[in-house]
């Protein structure tokens, strides 16, 4: 085991951990909000994620893009995409609710039956991109021999990755800085919606306790269904840039990302808005700085090695639980 001598590398690992932690912390919030207000771990929330990402994909595919974008096209095209991206996520995660936890919450089911519905939908929604898609996309290379039309989902050229300034030495591409930059606003955004507005008044009501709040005339039902709509339109945003970044989607694509986005969420403090948007970027550090000195197959376990901690030794979390904080 060695470990890099040179600034530069340790710099680098860093940029690449901060653009994956962004997207954790985006996917993140969604598990952190419904916990917040519901008590309820949504594990379909990682297909909520991947989703999104296909609503970017179909978005871009119905504007006939099969080339690199510039100029008020390029800002037309994200935007669009990013708009369907969001609404495909919000849309799935609010139908979840809907269909699968209100009748439960209705008649009061046990936490283990929430659970239960929960992966029964993850299973529901992989499935059926899976087969919405021809079962193109089995998780293996491009360049995988032999196996022509059974790869994932590649993701229109619609913006040419370049360099745009080195920082000590490192290239910064344009995405890296859009997702930075996309995602840092967007929480900004949702932080300002929960604290600011009278929505998020209710949100943070329901979450300190729902049936004072209910018995204020803060409407539960709506409520929840904010929460599931806003966990979801980050979600959908998250997934348009993982598949901008990373070139590809998949059936399969929301499964370790939402199992690390959960990470994120614990290691924040799972309820607390900001303590999913911190737990996200530092998971994404501590995993990239982490293979510095071993190998990138060790990505994976340092990720759940850090769940494994903070539930063992401060299971509130860096900046403890619930939305009302």
């Amino acid at each position: 085991m060695s470990c890099p001598n040179d600034f530069s590398t340790w710099i680098g690992l860093a940029v690449t951990g901060l653009v994956l932690g962004c997207l954790y912390a985006m996917i993140a919030l969604g598990y952190t909000m419904v916990y917040g207000v519901l008590q309820l771990l949504n594990f379909a929330h990682s297909e909520v994620f991947m989703v999104g990402s296909f609503g970017g994909y179909y978005a871009l595919v119905w504007l006939g893009v099969d080339a690199p974008l510039s100029g008020a096209a390029l800002v037309l095209a994200l935007g669009f995409a990013m708009v369907v991206a969001m609404l495909f996520a919000a849309g799935t995660a609010v139908g979840m609710e809907r269909i699968a936890y209100r009748p439960l919450r209705k008649r009061r089911a046990s936490r283990l039956s929430y659970l239960i519905a929960a992966i029964g939908v993850s299973l529901f929604l992989a499935n059926l991109f899976l087969l919405l898609d021809g079962g193109r996309h089995l998780g293996l290379p491009f360049d995988w021999p032999a196996i022509a039309g059974r790869a994932p989902v590649g993701y229109p050229p619609v913006l040419e990755r370049h360099v745009v300034f080195s920082f000590f030495g490192v290239p910064i591409t344009n995405i890296q800085i859009l997702i930075v930059v996309v995602a840092l606003g967007m929480m900004v955004v949702l932080d300002t919606f929960v604290r600011r507005t009278k929505i998020g008044a209710g949100i943070r009501a329901v979450a300190e306790d729902p049936d004072t709040a209910s018995m204020m005339g803060v409407s539960i039902t709506f409520i929840i269904v904010t929460t599931f709509a806003v966990g979801g339109l980050m979600a959908g945003a998250a997934g348009l840039l993982y598949g901008l970044n990373f070139g590809v989607t998949q059936f399969n694509i929301g499964f370790i990302p939402g199992i690390k986005a959960f990470t994120a969420a614990v290691l924040g403090g799972i309820g607390n808005i900001r303590g999913a948007m911190l737990g996200g970027i530092v998971l994404g550090l501590v995993e990239n700085l982490g293979i510095a000195c071993v190998s990138a197959q060790w990505r994976d376990v340092i990720a759940f090695a850090v769940l494994v901690g903070v539930l063992m030794f401060r299971p509130t979390g860096i900046l403890g639980e619930q939305v009302a904080k």
